[in-house]
C-alpha cells in the first residue's frame, strides 16, 4: 500500500504522540515517542508516516492506520447524519477487529457532540477533552489496554525574588482559605501549555506584581498527588533576580504586594509552622549564601526527536564563585 505523509491539518502532533506508547529510547520514561519530528517553523510533522486505510466498502469510516497497529478516525470526514455514523462505526469496528487492529482513536469536534452517545454505546471510553473536541478510545484486543493515559499532572511555579536589600518579594492573595489570611507568600501560579518552567515563573511574578525578573535556578520542587481533579501536581520553586522595582498589582487575584525583610518573612507563624515551606525557605537562604546549588536551564537538541528543549541540571564551576556546592 502506498505510504502518505499525514496532513498536519487532519491530525495534530499531540494526537500522534497519544497514538503511540513510549518506545525504546533513553527518554522513554519521560513519555517521548520515538520517531516524532516537529518543525516549529513549518508547523508540521516530519518522520511519521501513516497509511490511508483501504476501505473495502463505503460503509467504513475514513481513517488512518497508525504505525503502532491502531487506527485514527479522520474527524474531518465524519458522516453528516447520526444514523449513518452509527452504522459506519459499527461496521468499521467489526472490520478493524478482523484486520487485527488494536487502539482506535476517535476525535469528535464539539459541534458533533451528538455522536458521543453513539460511540459510547459501541464501547468507546472517554480519554480527554479540550474546549474544541472530545477524544474517545476503543481497545479492540482481548488483552490489557496499552493506550497511553490522559495527562496526569499539572505544573506550578513559585518565584523567590530577593533584592540587594535582603528583601523578599511577597504577595497576599485575595482569595484563600481562612487559615491563610494575613500570610505574605511568594508569587505562585500555573505554567501555560508549551511554556518553559523558567519563563512561567518570570511571567507569574510579572503578572501578579508588575516586577520584571531574571531566572537564576530551580532550587527545589515538590511532587504531590490527588489534588485538583484528582491529578498529581509538580511545583517548582525558582530563584529570580529582580530587574525593576515599580509595583503594578494584579487586583483581580492579589490583595497587596511588597518587599519584606527576609527575617520578617521567615518568622511568619504560618511559615514557621509548616515544615515543607520552611525547608524551601532554608534552601533559598542556603542558595543566597552560596552553600547550595540549584538547577539551571540549558537548551539542548536531542537526536531522538530533533527538537530543542530545556534540560535543568546542576553545574559547579570552580572558576565561578557563584556556587560552592557545599
Amino acid at each position: 500500500m502506498e505510504l502518505k505523509l499525514l496532513d498536519s491539518k487532519s491530525v495534530s502532533l499531540s494526537e500522534i504522540a497519544l497514538v503511540g506508547r513510549t518506545y525504546s529510547s533513553p527518554f522513554s520514561s519521560l513519555g517521548h515517542v520515538a520517531g516524532v519530528r516537529f518543525s516549529p517553523e513549518l508547523g508540521s510533522c516530519r518522520g511519521i508516516f501513516l497509511k490511508v486505510s483501504s476501505s473495502s466498502t463505503s460503509n467504513e469510516l475514513d481513517a488512518f492506520d497508525d504505525e503502532y497497529g491502531g487506527v485514527v478516525v479522520d474527524s474531518n470526514c465524519l458522516p453528516k447524519n447520526s444514523d449513518d455514523f452509527a452504522a459506519s462505526l459499527h461496521f468499521s469496528l467489526a472490520h478493524w477487529k478482523i484486520r487485527g487492529k488494536k487502539g482506535i482513536w476517535l476525535k469528535l469536534p464539539v459541534e458533533r457532540s451528538e455522536l458521543v452517545p453513539i460511540a459510547v454505546k459501541e464501547g468507546f471510553q472517554y480519554h480527554h477533552a479540550e474546549p474544541a473536541y472530545l477524544m474517545l478510545t476503543y481497545w479492540l484486543p482481548e488483552e490489557p489496554c496499552m493506550l497511553p493515559a490522559n495527562a496526569t499532572h499539572q505544573v506550578g511555579v513559585g518565584g523567590f525574588v530577593i533584592n540587594d536589600n535582603n528583601e523578599v518579594l511577597v504577595v497576599q492573595e485575595k482569595f484563600c482559605a481562612p487559615s491563610f489570611l494575613g500570610l505574605w507568600k511568594i508569587p505562585t501560579g500555573f505554567i501555560h501549555e508549551s511554556e518553559e518552567i523558567y519563563t512561567g515563573a518570570v511571567r507569574e511574578v510579572k503578572e501578579e506584581t508588575g516586577i520584571d525578573t531574571e531566572f537564576i535556578e530551580v532550587v527545589a520542587f515538590r511532587h504531590a498527588h490527588n489534588l485538583a481533579f484528582d491529578k498529581s501536581d509538580l511545583f517548582f520553586v525558582c530563584m529570580l533576580k529582580p530587574l525593576s522595582t515599580q509595583f503594578i498589582v494584579d487586583d483581580l487575584e492579589i490583595q497587596a504586594a511588597k518587599w519584606m525583610p527576609l527575617l520578617e518573612f521567615v518568622e511568619q507563624p504560618l511559615i514557621q509552622g509548616d515544615s515543607m515551606f520552611k525547608k524551601i525557605i532554608d534552601i533559598c537562604i542556603a542558595r543566597l549564601g552560596k552553600r547550595y546549588c540549584g538547577l539551571s536551564a540549558h537548551h539542548l537538541v536531542s537526536k531522538f526527536d530533533g527538537r530543542l528543549s530545556c534540560l535543568y541540571y546542576n553545574v559547579i564551576d570552580s572558576a565561578n564563585d557563584n556556587c560552592r556546592g557545599t
